[in-house]
């Protein structure tokens, strides 16, 4: 008989690639994870790993077990989903992630409703950029993650995922107060082109963003400065190094000397949540989504106004 916690052992080794990954991810130590699968390998009567350099690989005996455990394991978590949806009840643990604009602005409201309204729901978040958000949702490790699109370049979305919109967060260009365009109603990113510009990390989707949007409009862009968080974006902004994107949402409280303007393009990124399809009628996963829904739709509104 195989035992469930040890294929969802090998299933994490499989998705992860090594002992240390599958231990992170199941939140075990390594230990854990290597007495499991020895565990699992006398259950099969079959060598399941094989030594590779400082690390392992599954044998070929391991990775048709890993293929049935992945889908013994999704067929587990549609099982519990019918069982909380037929119950009704928000309860149990939820993990969620968001970029960490999104975790500034949405999880102090959405996080504090779902707490009152729910308080057998256990919830546990962190800070996460999309891409990595959504491979964590892909492989169980996350229940749900707010992830973002810019309004001319999609990101793009595995199959087996669910999602529903947040909120569509406007951006403006923020320049230090004493740059020649501070004083106009609105701005294009072209006018830029001689301006040194503070962008995001390499190879993230939002510096991606900016370079596609930039050359797509005759613009090569000088970069001057890398920052993944907003407020040091706008830090250095302000120390006069430079300009960047500032999209409205999680961006407060803007730092002294500091002018954002508006851009004529109507720049725009869609925010949105998505989740696991085998997931989708689990209760706290619905409570979830409204909560950021609810909070999304008062930012929105503030946004408009």
């Amino acid at each position: 008989m195989l035992n469930l916690e040890r294929l969802r052992a090998l299933d994490a080794l499989a998705r992860h690639g090594s002992v240390s990954g599958a231990a992170e991810g199941l939140h075990v130590t390594t230990s854990a994870v290597s007495q499991q699968m020895a565990k699992l390998e006398r259950e099969a009567g079959q060598q399941l790993l094989a030594k590779q350099g400082r690390g392992v690989r599954l044998t070929d005996a391991g990775r048709l077990l890993a293929e049935h455990a992945a889908r013994i394991l999704s067929q587990v978590e549609l099982a519990q989903s019918d069982l909380e949806a037929q119950r009704g009840q928000v309860v149990g643990e939820l993990r969620l992630s968001a970029f960490p604009t999104a975790a500034r602005g949405l999880f102090p409201g959405a996080l504090a409703a779902l707490r009152a309204e729910h308080p057998q729901l256990r919830v546990r978040s962190q800070e996460l950029e999309p891409e990595a958000a959504v491979a964590e949702v892909i492989r169980g490790d996350l229940d749900l993650a707010v992830v973002l699109d810019w309004y001319n370049k999609p990101m793009p979305m595995p199959e087996g995922l669910v999602k529903a919109s947040i909120l569509d967060d406007p951006a403006d260009v923020a320049m230090p107060a004493g740059h020649p365009l501070a004083g106009r109603e609105e701005v294009g990113l072209e006018d830029f082109a001689d301006d040194e510009w503070i962008t995001w990390g390499q190879g993230e989707f939002c510096h991606e963003w900016l370079m596609f949007t930039l050359r797509a409009k005759g613009v090569e862009p000088q970069v001057g400065h890398r920052a993944a968080e907003t407020h040091t974006q706008l830090g250095l902004v302000a120390a006069g190094l430079g300009v960047c994107v500032a999209p409205l949402l999680g961006r407060d409280p803007m730092p002294e000397g500091v002018v954002t303007v508006p851009v004529r393009q109507k720049v725009r990124r869609h925010v949105y949540v998505v989740w696991r399809a085998d997931a989708d009628r689990r209760p706290s996963i619905r409570a979830a989504v409204r909560a950021l829904q609810k909070v999304g739709a008062d930012l929105g509104q503030l946004a408009d106004g």
